[in-house]
């Protein structure tokens, strides 16, 4: 039970110990929590609720402590630990049942109790409006500032490339991206787009935007928010199921990731926003977390609220809302009761609406890759969809080891100390790269978005050249035909894109700027699955008399589509990277907006999982999650080693005794040296040394902020005071100082266990009750406690892993 937000030996210090204004270093990057008037930390108010007297269960009876007011502070969390959700909850229990018990008094308290039950509803919609607006905000700043860097429109150099020849009267429709209003860089500086100069120059240019972006990105992430890098996922797995990071949901890391986010996108990084509007999102729901009162003073109540605004950044990333309610409860939420999944379907449908409303592409859709397939398909094509599926689970267990093992290196070596540098080196690279190909040097979600397309009489794009493509059959469907220069000479870029794809979203993923991996992962597997599915077309173009196809593929007929395998390749890559699965299926259902691809869907998915899990048991987020070293306990993980309670539990044989506080006999100099001369976070209160016979629990923090409250505010309160965590202190003898009655902040039912609890229901107790702590005992007696940390160490021996990489408790 390390407690890393004490200095030892100083009492005055602790609340600057525990402030917003530390420089923390969390594994790999020291963290300024400098945030300059941030949100207020996501530990909760320091006032705490007068109903609440201890938070153990069946803590009814209200002890009175030596103030009739509550104390400030008591009840709060440091940072880097995990909240008690038994507490919490029953501190929430304790307010509803005031207000309920209030409400049959006066008109004015049954308005209050209204407008508490009320209170969630108007939150989530809230959510879902600043979401989607912002969700809006990145999408059209990111596409026009991603032209940007190939030229700009002389009619208005806020307009895209798209909207700026949308009204030119000189556009034909061979080249409806070529119009006299839209200027490359080459015709604005030389006044030519044709030459080997002129394409140096846009060359320059192109690469010189793409370093300019990062390094903006790079730098407002390095001054101004440390906590906006990365896609965020894996820390908000972390913050739901109970750790506090203080400042991680915070205004400025709002602020700084929904600019440097664009930021990124343009750059042309292997990158994507979709996973950082899920941080974004998280954080608008923090920040109005706190103009309700129910939601800032309970850190349970406010991670609800968190698990639906997850659900509302997946569905304005991938407009899928059912998708994003699945996602949060599938991937990223630790407690998700039944009324915060309709809270969160209601949350995603507001946000989806108010994306919608904004239309930031033009089409009235929500995502640029938006795609609608009329062909179907037939049994025998579930073979290449099982193959992509194998393919995605191969790719994903490879990114994961080859991933985690450069971020480990860039944290344990020199490279960790230079992000800017690293973030330049590789952006050049890519940049360098990425150019001279048409489908690298387009952005990730246009990309996606033209491997998904399926072909048609108006469609320009190479993927479409086909020979013959203007002779129709009947309806006017396009039906299979063989393959023109341009359908090769794409294939071939499109090999040469995925090499680079694969390589450099490795390096890419995980570098001190906001980073999402859902796009890049989606793009790997759609081009693997264009090129299986241009190969599966014009294999039943020329053998449509093999056994596989005569049944069902007949010559001139529309049979195959290569837009569907992109779109199963996506999935397969995505869900071997992540491990999603029903939720992954219903976003891409949702993409496409056709039930009959469920199936292939669900084949290729399932297939990836099972590839993936064979090769390794995490997904990236959970190996991100390890890779840090948070608590987090992971339930859907069995334990299944015969150990007991007493071959985990501190202290061991030949340990030091546990150190505890007795209920009567202590003086306030014997508490504050033990707290001074330890580092744990909570301590058992038994009735004596001799019986270690247990009463309760204590934290450090509140024993730290009642003794200093009782010196400031109660008269002759000193060193010699005794403390009594009993309910009733006996007379004192005339001229002996003052005692300390500290019996309200004492935890009268802790949860304890025998030494001989199998560690499988321990384990299974901090699951699913969310305990920080569980103290041991035998006949009776205290024995010593368990706490998260000392169980995730445990796991990660048992699993033959660096029980050392758990960092916090």
């Amino acid at each position: 039970m390390d407690n890393r937000g004490f200095q030892q030996g100083s009492f005055n210090s602790f609340r600057s110990s525990s402030s917003d204004e530390d420089l923390m270093d969390i594994p790999g990057t020291a963290m300024d929590f400098s945030m300059r008037d941030d949100v207020p930390p996501l530990d909760g108010e320091i006032e705490e609720d007068k109903s609440y007297n201890g938070g153990g269960i069946g803590s009814s009876n209200r002890m009175m402590d030596f103030l009739e007011e509550p104390i400030p502070g008591v009840g709060t969390y440091d940072d880097f630990n995990t909240i008690d959700w038994v507490r919490e909850k029953s501190r929430d229990r304790d307010r509803h049942r005031e207000i309920t018990n209030k409400s049959k008094e006066s008109t004015w308290a049954l308005i209050h109790s209204v407008s508490d039950a009320f209170s969630g509803w108007l939150l989530m919609l809230l959510i879902g409006l600043l979401s989607g607006s912002l969700a809006g905000l990145i999408d059209i700043s990111a596409h026009w500032m991603t032209d940007l860097k190939e030229g700009i429109c002389t009619e208005g150099f806020w307009f895209n490339h798209e909207h700026c020849c949308w009204n030119s009267d000189h556009v034909t429709f061979e080249d409806r991206d070529k119009c006299p209003e839209w200027n490359s860089w080459s015709q604005l500086i030389i006044s030519t787009d044709e030459g080997a100069f002129a394409y140096i120059v846009n060359y320059f240019m192109y690469v010189l935007w793409a370093l300019l972006f990062a390094f903006l990105a790079v730098s407002l992430v390095k001054v101004f928010a440390p906590y906006a890098c990365g896609s965020g996922i894996p820390e908000i797995k972390t913050i739901l199921s109970g750790f506090i990071i203080r400042g991680y949901l915070g205004k400025w890391t709002l602020i700084i990731k929904t600019i440097t986010l664009v930021l990124a996108v343009s750059s042309g990084l292997s990158l994507g926003k979709e996973g950082p509007l899920v941080h974004v999102a998280c954080c608008c729901g923090n920040i109005l977390c706190h103009c309700f009162n129910k939601y800032r003073k309970n850190e349970a109540k406010r991670r609800e609220v968190l698990s639906a605004a997850a659900a509302a950044g997946v569905s304005v990333a991938f407009g899928a809302p059912i998708g994003g309610v699945l996602f949060s409860l599938e991937e990223v939420s630790y407690y998700f009761p039944l009324k915060t999944l309709w809270r969160s379907f209601f949350a995603a449908l507001v946000a989806a609406f108010t994306l919608r409303s904004i239309n930031p592409f033009g089409n009235s859709r929500l995502v640029l890759f938006y795609v609608e397939f009329h062909t179907p398909w037939h049994l025998f094509e579930l073979v290449p969809f099982i193959l992509l599926g194998i393919f995605g689970g191969l790719w994903g267990a490879l990114f994961i080891r080859t991933n985690i093992a450069w971020c480990r290196k860039r944290k344990t070596t020199q490279l960790g100390k230079y992000p800017v540098v690293e973030v330049l080196v590789v952006t050049a690279i890519t940049a360098i790269l990425a150019f001279p190909n048409e489908y690298t040097r387009m952005s990730t979600s246009e990309l996606i978005s033209e491997l998904f397309n399926d072909c048609g009489l108006l469609d320009s794009s190479k993927l479409c050249d086909y020979e013959n493509r203007f002779n129709t059959s009947k309806g006017g469907e396009l039906p299979d035909r063989p393959a023109g220069v341009g359908v090769y000479s794409a294939m071939w870029q499109l090999a040469l894109t995925l090499i680079l794809k694969i390589v450099i979203t490795i390096f890419t993923f995980g570098m001190k700027i906001p980073s999402g991996l859902f796009i890049p992962s989606m793009a790997v597997g759609a081009i693997a699955g264009r090129l299986l599915g241009v190969g599966m077309e014009q294999l039943a173009y020329y053998h449509h008399d093999w056994a596989i196809f005569n049944s069902w593929c007949s010559q001139g007929a529309d049979c195959i589509t290569p837009g569907l395998y992109a779109m199963v390749g996506a999935a397969a890559c995505l869900g071997g990277v992540t491990r999603m699965t029903v939720s992954l299926v219903v976003i891409m259902f949702e993409l496409t907006g056709g039930l009959e691809y469920i199936v292939p869907l669900m084949a290729a998915a399932m297939t990836s999982k099972w590839v993936a899990d064979a090769l390794g048991r995490e997904g990236i987020y959970d190996a991100h999650i390890r890779l840090n070293g948070y608590p987090f306990l992971e339930a859907k993980e069995e334990f299944a080693h015969k150990t007991l309670a007493m071959d985990v539990m501190k202290p061991r044989r030949n340990d030091p005794l546990l150190t505890v506080l007795t209920q009567d006999s202590m003086t306030v100099e014997d508490v504050e040296t033990i707290i001074s001369e330890t580092t744990y976070s909570g301590f058992p209160v038994v009735v004596s040394r001799e019986s270690q016979r247990l009463v309760g629990f204590v934290l450090r923090r509140d024993l730290i902020i009642s003794i200093e409250n009782a010196r400031k505010k109660q008269d002759g309160v000193v060193s010699t005071s005794v403390i009594y965590f009993t309910e009733h202190s006996p007379p004192m003898p005339p001229y002996t100082p003052p005692t300390l009655k500290l019996r309200n902040i004492l935890d009268l039912s802790p949860f304890t266990v025998t030494d001989l609890t199998p560690m499988e229901i321990v384990v299974d107790i901090f699951r699913k009750l969310g305990l920080r702590q569980c103290l041991v005992t035998h006949n009776g007696r205290l024995l010593g406690i368990i706490t998260k940390k000392d169980v995730l160490k445990h796991i990660a021996q048992m699993a033959n892993q660096d029980p050392d990489s758990i960092l916090f408790n």
